[in-house]
């Protein structure tokens, strides 16, 4: 009696926790606390918590219990499996989202094309000088 009642109670707290944390706009994060937390509740509700005690009945609740361990097996495969996509996509890490390109469309390419020049200056530093700083108000 008391291990069912713990159980549903560390339950209880997950599930609060995954809504704090949906609540935050984290919806991977709190689906995947919800499933750890909906295993507590599965194991009373299967009552594999008294397993070693009582023979396993066939009610409802039981089987209810191996349905809500598979919700939570499944939302955590389902975490995984959206977690692993996300790693594989460039940019998302950085934060920046990569732009949309229409297809045939030329790629525009990032070389920079400058004329060469000859053995610097002093003059011509001063000069690159000169300009930044009228540039700035300076």
């Amino acid at each position: 009696m008391l291990a069912e009642t713990i159980c549903s109670a560390v339950s209880a707290a997950g599930l609060g926790i995954a809504a704090i944390t949906a609540y935050r706009k984290r919806f991977l994060a709190a689906a995947r606390i919800a499933a750890y937390a909906l295993v507590p509740l599965g194991l009373v509700m299967t009552g594999a918590v008294a397993w070693v005690a009582d023979a396993l009945s066939f009610s409802p609740v039981v089987w209810a219990g191996f349905g809500v361990l598979g919700a939570a097996w499944l939302l955590l495969l389902s975490t995984r499996a959206v977690e692993r996509r996300r790693a594989g996509r460039p940019g998302v890490a950085g934060g920046a989202e990569p732009r949309a390109v229409a297809p045939g469309a030329p790629v525009p390419s990032r070389t920079v094309t400058a004329k060469p020049r000859s053995a610097p200056s002093a003059d011509d530093d001063f000069g690159d000088i000169e300009a930044i700083l009228k540039k700035h108000g300076i």
